[in-house]
């Protein structure tokens, strides 16, 4: 092994990199519902490789978590926020009892087996499958006031724990939410699913990613004048319900697309391109000829855009006052597709108020798209690069909020690095969903950010600590997999008996998605999802999931604090 151990001394990253290439193809096996998942696979391949001997800076380490726990802040900044409302204070309540159960576990676990504090954290990391865990609880040990080789140590003992106890961690979750959670409510997450479907949509059904209505409520219909000879094209689209209006885009007479005016006159042979709501189609077929297919009608190409309400003119005012305030000009060939304020999607409703900034989508032909985003407000144009001077700064506030120690008595509490950019990702998502303008930060380089940062993370902490975590697995590895078990199990079980006898859950498949989000146990939600078979329980999860991000990483220093 000498030729691989001078190999890896010329090159350290070498050994990085092969870590988290092998450990990503490891990670994908499954065995049954469980998947290792490439943030383990990384971490095992790291510690077999660190057998030969490998030295690697810790600067490298420290880079990689800022990004990874700075985009998840950025990403969960939005919705944690405002996930902290009064709609959602039973979901906050479920996400505090089960990271407070679990630090209260944590705690008597350690103080009963003289747990050192790097093995309670990985324990933690390990047992919650909260990866996130080993950087803010090693950040937080190298801040002691102890020798150099004691912090290597503990910090090598996070490893430890975290891959110990990680396969039951990720097992128990789903044996509790899938399995144990439908038995104490007495309902199946199929059924509850099914049931709060038809109470919450009124028998519509409720879309997951990726998927659409066989029937859009905005559509495109080719159809002869025919028995509407002699009308204005005006004449003929106030027919349509003012509700569901419709516009006639295209009209074709013999071989030659004629531009439609509001005053022109149709004929009988005209073929006509509607487009609107489908509801006001329907209306407007009664008093049309026949409808024809798709290649016998005009051409025309629409989109879809997204602008920032900023009009003075809007602001405050209700949708019902909007549709009388703007001329039947203005608003031709417009449709609303959906109304956001920050993470939230508004109902499109009379009642409805414009707020500033607040983000319509619009869809229509390229001209009307362009006339009313010019009245609404600055376009929102969706671009593949990022904004390095805002998230640049973001990091750098989160690092030096970090820095920042706090002593209670002879303990020092500190967020550490990896705490502080976690909450300036927080707060910097936040302010960039009020401001969509700056900060842009494409899912696709946030995703990046998140894989490459995490997963590097925990090879560097393999690589640096695998001889020392060999030996401790050896001499201690079955108690620590015994007590990962405890950590898994317990907070689990008082979180679920709390929600359903004092929160009050009574929809399974809600309350399964909810269990799961407080554990951030995205394989047992990956579950709960395929026994509900509709999207249900993804609106309680994604609030508890956010909650669980920011929680349960905390859990690092605290740990550290008080084991």
């Amino acid at each position: 092994m000498n030729w691989l151990h001078e190999i890896f001394r010329l090159s350290p990253e070498l050994a990085l990199f092969l870590s988290l290439a092998i450990g990503t193809w490891v990670g994908q096996f499954r065995l049954g519902a469980f998947q290792l998942g490439g943030v383990a696979g990384a971490l095992l391949i790291a510690v077999l490789i660190s057998q030969v001997g490998v030295t690697i800076d810790s600067g490298i380490k420290n880079v990689l978590f800022a990004l990874f726990i700075y985009a998840v802040g950025f990403d969960s900044g939005p919705k944690f926020f405002s996930s902290l409302g009064r709609k959602t204070l039973r979901e906050v309540a479920l996400a505090l009892v089960l990271v407070c159960s679990s630090l209260l576990t944590l705690v008597i676990m350690a103080k009963a087996f003289s747990l050192d504090k790097g093995i309670t954290a990985g324990i933690a990391a390990g047992a919650l499958t909260q990866s996130a865990i080993i950087g803010t609880a090693s950040a937080a040990i190298s801040k002691l006031n102890l020798d150099p080789a004691q912090i290597q140590q503990m910090q090598g003992n996070v490893a430890v724990g975290y891959a110990v106890t990680y396969i039951f961690g990720s097992l128990g979750a789903i044996i509790i939410c899938v399995n144990i959670l439908p038995k104490i409510m007495g309902r199946s997450i199929r059924d509850d699913a099914l049931k709060a479907e038809l109470e919450l949509l009124q028998g519509a059904p409720l879309l997951a990613a990726g998927q659409a209505p066989a029937l859009p409520g905005i559509v495109g219909r080719v159809f002869l004048a025919g028995p509407a000879e002699g009308q204005r094209v005006e004449e003929l689209e106030a027919l349509a319900d003012p509700a569901s209006p419709v516009t006639l885009e295209r009209l074709k007479r013999g071989d030659e697309v004629i531009t439609v005016t509001p005053d022109l006159q149709l004929m009988k042979e005209d073929v006509l391109l509607l487009v609107g709501r489908r509801s006001g189609i329907i209306v407007l077929a009664a008093h049309l000829g026949k409808e024809l297919a798709a290649e016998q009608g005009p051409d025309l190409v629409m989109q879809t855009s997204d602008a920032l309400l900023a009009n003075p003119a809007f602001i405050g005012k209700r949708i019902a006052e909007l549709r009388t305030q703007l001329s039947p000009d203005v608003r031709h060939g417009i449709y609303v597709i959906s109304l956001k304020r920050g993470e939230t999607t508004l109902p499109i409703k009379d009642d409805t108020v414009i707020e500033h900034n607040d983000v319509v989508s619009l869809f229509g032909s390229e001209q009307d798209i362009q006339r009313a985003v010019a009245l609404a407000g600055p376009p929102l144009v969706k671009s593949i690069k990022s904004d390095l001077l805002f998230h640049g700064l973001g990091i750098s506030v989160g690092l030096l909020i970090g820095l920042i120690v706090v002593r209670l008595g002879a303990v020092p509490l500190t967020l550490g690095s990896g705490g502080g950019a976690l909450l300036s990702g927080l707060l910097f998502g936040w302010y960039q969903a009020r401001k969509p303008l700056k900060g842009n930060l494409p899912s696709a380089a946030s995703a990046l950010l998140r894989d490459l940062g995490l997963a590097g993370f925990v090879a560097v902490v393999g690589l640096q600590s695998g001889l020392q975590a060999v030996e401790t697995v050896r001499t201690n590895g079955l108690s620590v997999f015994l007590i990962g078990v405890v950590v898994t199990v317990v907070p689990l079980m008082v979180t679920l008996f709390i929600g359903r006898y004092l929160l009050r859950y009574d929809n399974t498949a809600i309350f399964a998605g909810a269990l799961s989000g407080t554990r951030s146990a995205n394989p047992a939600f990956g579950e709960i999802l395929d026994k509900a078979g509709n999207a249900i329980p993804t609106a309680s999860f994604a609030v508890t999931y956010g909650l669980a991000n920011v929680f349960l990483t905390l859990l690092g220093p605290l740990i550290v604090a008080l084991v």
